[in-house]
């Protein structure tokens, strides 16, 4: 008999207070598929965004939104031997874990390992794969180098910070509070510094001796990133996550010339999707790196689903520290 279950459904692109609670009717499971009952969901700032209508991927109302889910497994297909009903699980999607289940390609989940809690393992994966991505696919950051994380105290910015000191590198974190400062600094970073210091880019020199950053992390833009491409090295490494900051940097080709630098957009999640070799590298290592616990996500709300507005109103008002969490229980 099919079951109805709650989910939190944005009915139009005008923000937070769009989101509604609504019952919806399960769906007959497809080939290759399983169903999740869903214990936590994490929240990511493409949340926020998707309910204007500001991020790359832009559905249409209404949708359930949401990237990241753990749970136990329900029910499978026929055809799906490798998982088993009771199973538990982080799963990855690109909308619909705001919700007390979903259903998703049996590829999509990953084991939770016995290191991680429902609660940490919602807030895993898109924080953790946009980290190793950036830093290992794209940035291949060096034991001996440092890299500028900026917006540390963010979720991506925490994984970030721990996957650097993981590799053996020196980190220099950003954080516009003393206490995203202090929590920057007990997540492994060897430096903080304000991002409205006038002398951020001096600053990152006087800590690299004059040399700079090999690399910059940066989920932020806006007028930040001119400030970290003045504390860039020569040759270097200019990571773009995203646009936290809602304003999209221009670079100047002269300046990238003069340094030598190089400027690399970073997909987590498209780029794998598109090169099957990536995807099968990031999945082994992220799995290598859950199950020793790495990049453990520092969890500072939790709402339940009913209070999904306010939870990316949080997000809006910038008072999450590393990952905001809905509890279906």
């Amino acid at each position: 008999m099919k079951q109805a279950y709650r989910a939190a459904v944005c009915a139009a692109l005008s923000g937070p207070q769009s989101m509604k609670i609504e019952l919806k009717t399960e769906a007959p499971l497809k080939s290759g598929e399983v169903r999740i009952a869903i214990k936590a969901a994490g929240l990511n700032f493409p949340d926020l965004l998707m309910t204007y209508g500001k991020y790359q991927f832009r559905p249409d109302p209404p949708f359930v939104p949401g990237l990241d889910a753990s749970g136990e497994i329900l029910e499978i297909a026929p055809d799906v031997s490798h998982w088993q009903v009771g199973d538990r699980v982080m799963a990855g999607s690109k909308g619909g874990t705001f919700a007390e289940q979903m259903v998703v390609p049996a590829t999509a989940c990953s084991r939770l390992p016995p290191t991680l809690s429902f609660k940490e393992g919602a807030c895993w994966q898109t924080a953790a794969s946009t980290a190793w991505h950036a830093l290992v696919e794209q940035g291949k950051l060096k034991p001996c180098e440092t890299v500028l994380i900026l917006g540390a105290s963010g979720g991506v910015g925490l994984a970030a910070v721990k996957l650097s000191k993981d590799i053996g590198a020196t980190v220099i974190g950003t954080g516009s509070t003393e206490e995203k400062r202090q929590i920057i600094l007990q997540a492994g970073a060897d430096h903080v510094l304000d991002p409205s210091d006038p002398e951020l880019a001096a600053k990152v020199k006087s800590i690299t001796n004059g040399v700079g950053a090999e690399v910059v992390y940066d989920p932020v833009g806006g007028d930040l990133a001119t400030k970290a491409t003045r504390s860039i090295a020569n040759g270097g490494r200019y990571l773009i996550i995203g646009f936290a900051s809602g304003d999209i940097p221009s670079f100047p080709a002269n300046h990238i010339l003069i340094k030598t630098y190089t400027v690399i957009g970073v997909r987590a999640g498209a780029t794998p999707r598109r090169v099957p070799e990536i995807a099968k590298r990031q999945k082994q290592a992220l799995m290598e790196l859950a199950e020793r616990g790495a990049m453990r996500p520092h969890i500072s709300h939790r709402f339940a689903l009913d209070e999904i507005q306010e939870a990316l109103l949080a997000l809006e008002r910038r008072e999450v520290i590393g990952r905001a969490v809905l509890l279906m229980e």
